[in-house]
């Protein structure tokens, strides 16, 4: 189930909120000018080409490219058989910022973004139907766990794609990792 757990960053032991009420969290990140949705998900095979899935959610694609200006998207997608999980998770658990809004949307699966906002750190973990989208300059990072296993459609403003910023913070080693907030689903 989605959850969001918010902690302050000088106590990350433990979270201050936690819920998984969809609308509440929408309300809580939108009030940090975070976006966060929920689109009804299509049966698509687990193992659905990148065209089918961006053909299956054309029109909300096409509506976030008009409404947003974005110029691409793609879909990533990573299970746990993938040799390369280790060094692709800790690719992302550094806390990090970029030049353009950070879109996801869960097509299966789940992962936890983590952003630091003031001095709070919202976790979100994000589940099949949801999007999140990271306004630039938001610092952040993301863990998909040691056994990930997501799909995502990923829209980007500029056609190379997102680079990372990293801003040499230790905040991301100081709470809890996706084991301990998402579990063993």
């Amino acid at each position: 189930m989605t959850t969001l757990s918010i902690f302050n960053q000088n106590q990350p032991e433990q979270p201050q909120t936690v819920t998984e009420d969809a609308s509440e969290i929408q309300r809580l990140l939108a009030d940090k000018g975070i976006r966060f949705e929920q689109w009804p998900t299509r049966d698509l095979p687990e193992d659905a080409a990148q065209e089918a899935i961006l053909d299956a959610y054309e029109a909300e694609v096409a509506a976030l490219k008009q409404e947003c200006g974005f110029q691409t998207a793609d879909v990533i997608s990573l299970n746990p058989d993938n040799p390369q999980k280790d060094a692709l998770r800790q690719k992302f658990l550094d806390e990090h910022v970029h030049s353009e809004d950070e879109v996801r949307f869960f097509v299966r699966g789940q992962g936890l973004f983590y952003l630091h906002l003031d001095d709070q750190v919202f976790a979100v973990l994000c589940q099949k139907n949801d999007l999140i989208s990271v306004p630039d300059g938001t610092r952040h990072w993301f863990d998909m766990g040691p056994e990930p296993r997501f799909t995502c459609i990923r829209l980007f403003s500029n056609p190379e794609g997102w680079v990372a910023n990293f801003t040499g913070e230790d905040i991301a080693s100081r709470l809890p990792r996706y084991e301990e907030l998402a579990g063993a689903a």
